[in-house]
């Protein structure tokens, strides 16, 4: 995916798109430009959980090789540490996944606004190309679920990944954080149609 989308007050002069077709818009761009946000602490992530579990499998060695039989050692503070750097990345995940939340209320709120202004279907006509609101709202919320359930899925990881021995349970946890299954390519499209339905994407 390219580089944020940015819509500034020079964009909103020069585009006759206003009402909820601008809103829309704007938080189509919003969308891409947390889902990269998203991907770049996903980035830090992995490398923070490969280097824990490098230092977890090293120090099982360790143990393994020592006749002391003392715990203290298992949990040094360097370990310590990484662990508080990956716990303050999923802080930042969990605080992209509100902002996406508040996304969401402000698509449900146009919608809201659509069906009062045009009946139970909304508005029947495309705002741009051949989506009516209601897709984007659909869209939106697939989305959102899709981000909901792979932080929940991080936060798991994050609370077992720094306790974990087992070296192929260790190579799961870096397995799922790295491919994210939750955000296949399938939500990733999803992202691309709204992006292009909303013309921040050429046709």
């Amino acid at each position: 995916m390219e580089g944020d989308i940015t819509v500034s007050s020079s964009n909103r002069k020069c585009s006759a798109v206003t009402g909820s077709a601008r809103k829309i818009k704007d938080n189509a761009a919003d969308w891409h430009n947390l889902m990269m946000r998203w991907d770049k602490l996903n980035e830090e992530g992995f490398s923070v959980a490969t280097n824990i579990v490098n230092m977890r499998r090293s120090q099982s060695d360790q143990l393994l090789d020592s006749s002391s039989s003392s715990s203290s050692s298992s949990y040094s503070p360097e370990l310590q540490d990484e662990c508080c750097k990956l716990q303050d990345i999923i802080d930042r995940m969990v605080a992209v996944v509100k902002k996406m939340e508040r996304l969401m209320t402000s698509q449900r709120g146009i919608q809201e606004l659509e069906e009062f202004n045009f009946g139970p279907e909304g508005r029947t006509v495309p705002l741009f190309h051949s989506w009516i609101t209601k897709q984007f709202d659909e869209s939106c919320w697939v989305l959102l679920a899709a981000f909901r359930q792979e932080l929940r899925l991080k936060q798991t990881i994050v609370q077992e990944v720094g306790h974990t021995a087992t070296s192929d349970l260790c190579m799961l946890f870096l397995s799922c954080w790295l491919h994210q299954p939750y955000i296949h390519t399938q939500i990733r499209l999803t992202l691309e149609a709204l992006l292009l339905e909303t013309g921040h994407r050429p046709l």
